[in-house]
């Protein structure tokens, strides 16, 4: 069951935990408010309330997990969404890094590959009462042509190489951020769709995340 409450006390651990952010060098502050804003524990079991908002990663069942706080500041960052961009996420998960996006202003089209847990999400009334949120149930690496071109598109998988079926649905002067290897460590890296034609690649830090997967999965 999820909480749907957010007491005084849960909003300070948020400010606590905003504020080790900025201590591990998360300096964008747009992005700092917007984490300050969404209540991480509403994206959890409710036998999570004392350690949610620990910079830890988190099981939600079906053998995935809500990302470390740091991981979701660090690609929300990297991504430097504007307000009424046009995002796709790829892995809603709990769809608290799709929460802290619209937060920020923008407008999210968010795929998740595990029916069970889009349709968790789908029934989870308070989520769908936040605007900029729109929920899909697919093969991320299809991505969303219909839909496209985007302005940003974060994939918050582990991806064995960077999915030019996605960066074709990038528009010109567009970022993708994705995590790419196929070990345990992956490196995070930024690609700009350029406004002449080709792709400037940036390559980040180091993080571990879990598989992309292809297809979808019914239970």
């Amino acid at each position: 069951m999820r909480p749907t409450v957010d007491t005084y006390r849960h909003q300070g651990l948020r400010k606590k935990l905003v504020d080790s952010l900025r201590a591990k060098g998360i300096s964008d502050e747009k992005v700092l408010q917007a984490m300050a804003e969404v209540p991480r524990h509403f994206f959890l079991d409710s036998a999570f309330d004392e350690i949610a908002y620990e910079d830890r990663a988190f099981p939600i069942g079906q053998g995935q997990t809500i990302s470390h706080p740091y991981t979701v500041a660090y690609q929300s960052q990297l991504l430097s969404a504007a307000r009424f961009d046009k995002i796709l996420e790829v892995g809603t998960g709990s769809a608290y890094q799709a929460m802290v996006l619209a937060k920020l202003g923008a407008l999210v089209y968010t795929i998740e590959r595990q029916k069970t847990l889009f349709d968790s999400n789908r029934g989870f009334a308070w989520l769908q009462e936040q605007p900029g949120i729109k929920f899909f149930y697919g093969d991320g690496f299809a991505g969303l042509p219909t839909y496209a071109p985007f302005d940003r598109i974060l994939i918050t998988a582990a991806a064995p190489a960077v999915p030019m079926r996605l960066l074709e649905q990038l528009r010109p002067g567009g970022c993708m951020v994705v995590p790419v290897g196929e070990g345990e460590v992956q490196q995070m890296k930024k690609i700009t769709r350029l406004e002449q034609g080709g792709f400037l690649e940036e390559i980040f830090d180091s993080f571990s995340f879990v598989p992309m997967l292809s297809g979808k999965k019914a239970d």
